[in-house]
Parts: structure tokens; sequence; C-alpha cells
């Protein structure tokens, strides 16, 4: 038989990152470009002295190009942000707010810098004008672009989300329902009239609420998995990778506060930003230095800090 074929999110992945790169380069260029068109058609025609073509193309190229740079900064802004829409919207709104502050302010100080930098290389000089005025300006239209540029991260996070398939804890049980109780104790049973326990009442110990299946949202579909299907789990930011079968799931959740909720007997911590489950693994192999390699049952590997051999060892043996 051969290999399982691969689904849409499998084949994406090898070159996602490329994508992405490449588009924010492309769009960046295409914008730069019209921009600059525009500009220069607008300054040779309102005028009465046109600036020159080189000084017109380096204020809108010096823009998009510093925008360019701060897309990763943006991204992890977004994704940094993105926990507080669904309970905190006031955090969220107010720590965007800021963050376009502070993306105005890089973006005008750097931008400035590049224009004075090209003026002065072709013998001449930038003119900031007034700083407190012109930032002012700026930041209407810089606002408007941050929001744009975080929106469209957002929307392409959601939809990789659901290309990848994302993991959520299905919905613990209704509060409310009440257990079945005891008849209440005959005569002959009850306790003596006026009888009291000299031991204090100890409440009995309440069991971990350990998730059983996950309920995961694939675009339009939706299946169930099993916890005990996880072969191992990878931190990655604000979320945790769960790698069942071969297949990536993403559950919104911190690999320290997951594996609590996790059987201890089963899913070990091996590395800073790894757990594995214990009867997935098909081999250990030792390396330099006391850390190990990991071979799973899926034929991935996953790496094992010498911090946590103990308790590898400890949950094998």
């Amino acid at each position: 038989m051969g290999e399982p074929r691969k689904n849409l999110y499998e084949r994406y992945e090898p070159i996602r990152r490329y994508v992405e790169v490449g588009f924010w380069i492309v769009l960046m260029t295409l914008q730069a470009a019209f921009s600059t068109v525009v500009a220069i058609v607008d300054a040779s025609t309102r005028a009465a002295m046109p600036h020159p073509r080189w000084q017109v193309a380096t204020w809108e190229v010096s823009s998009h190009f510093v925008l360019l740079l701060l897309v990763p900064a943006l991204v992890a802004t977004e994704r940094w942000l993105a926990p507080l829409a669904r309970n905190h919207l006031v955090r969220f709104l107010a720590w965007h707010v800021a963050a376009s502050v502070v993306f105005s302010v890089v973006h005008v100080v750097a931008m400035f810098g590049l224009r004075a930098l090209v003026y002065a290389m072709a013998g001449s000089h930038y003119d900031f004008g007034g700083w407190v005025s012109q930032w002012g300006y700026e930041y209407l239209k810089d606002v408007r672009v941050y929001a744009s540029m975080i929106f469209g991260i957002w929307a392409y996070r959601l939809f990789v989300l659901r290309l990848q398939g994302e993991a959520r804890v299905l919905d613990a049980p209704e509060e409310g329902v009440a257990e079945p109780s005891l008849p209440p104790l005959g005569p002959a049973l009850a306790e003596p009239k006026g009888f009291e326990s000299s031991m204090p009442e100890v409440p009995p110990p309440q069991p971990v609420a350990r998730p059983e299946r996950f309920l995961v949202r694939k675009l339009r579909r939706e299946f169930l998995i099993a916890a005990t299907d996880i072969d191992w789990l990878q931190a990655e930011g604000n979320y945790v990778g769960l790698h069942v079968n071969g297949h990536d799931y993403l559950l919104r959740a911190t690999l320290t506060d997951f594996l609590t909720q996790l059987d201890p007997a089963r899913f070990v911590r091996v590395h800073r930003s790894h757990a594995v489950n214990l009867g997935r693994i098909k081999e250990i192999e030792p390396m330099d230095g006391g850390d190990a390699r990991l071979h799973m049952h899926d034929g991935t590997t996953v790496p094992c800090s010498r911090r946590y051999r103990d308790a590898l060892r400890a949950g094998a043996g």
C-alpha cells in the first residue's frame, strides 16, 4: 500500500512560509509602484513647480519599504492580542489603539530617516517639517493601514486554522444536574439524637477533569479525536499542536496548562516545547550531552532534553 494521500493543508505547509513572505513582498511592491505613478501624475499636474520624480518615488518607496519591515511585528501583535477578543473586548481595543500609535511612530521615524539618507546621497536636504503636525497627519493614514493589515492577518490566520484543523475540548456537562442521592436513613440506622462526631468532616477528593475527546473543526467538517490517540504535543505560541495519526491540529492553550488536563501516567513532558504519549514511543536514541531523540510510531521524531530524561524514565518504567 502506498502512502496516504495528503490533504490540502499538508500540501500547502512545505511552501507556506515562501507564500506568506512572497505575498507581502509582491503586495508592497505593487502598492509602492502604483502609489508612485499616481503621486508623480498628481505632482506634475497640480504643483506650480513639480518635484523631481526621484523625490516622489523616494517618498512612496520609503513608506512601503518600512511597512514591509513591520509586517512580522504586526503578525506577532495580532497573535498576542487575539485571545483578548472574546472575553476582554475593551482591553483588546485599547491595546490595539496603543499598538497603532507605536506602529505609526516607528513608521514615520524610519520613513523620514530613509528619505533623509536618500536626499543626502543625492546632495540635497530633506525637510521634515513640523514633527507634531506631520505625525498627526501621518497617523490618520497609518491607523487605517494598521487596521487593514491586522484584519488581513487575522482573516488569513483563521483560514489556516480551519484548513489545518482547530481543536477544542468538548464542553463539560451542564451544571445543575443533580446526581442521584441515597435514600434517607431508616429509624434503626439513624444517628442518636444529639450525637455529634468528634472528627471534622473531610470532603472527598475531587477528581481532576480530564478531557477524553476533542472536537476538531476543519473547513466545513467536524470530527472527534480521542485524547489517547494523541501521539505528541508541541507548543506553538498561544496554541498547542496536537499530532494525531500523522495530522496536526491546533488547540488554543499553553502546553503547561494543557498538560495538567491530561493523564500524567500517559503524557510526559520531554522538552521545553514538547510532550509525548509514552505509549507512542517506538525508540529512544541517546545523543551527545545527555539529550535524546524519540522516534515515534507515526514515523516522526521528537527532541528530548536531558533535564526531562528522568521524568521520561520514570514514566516509561
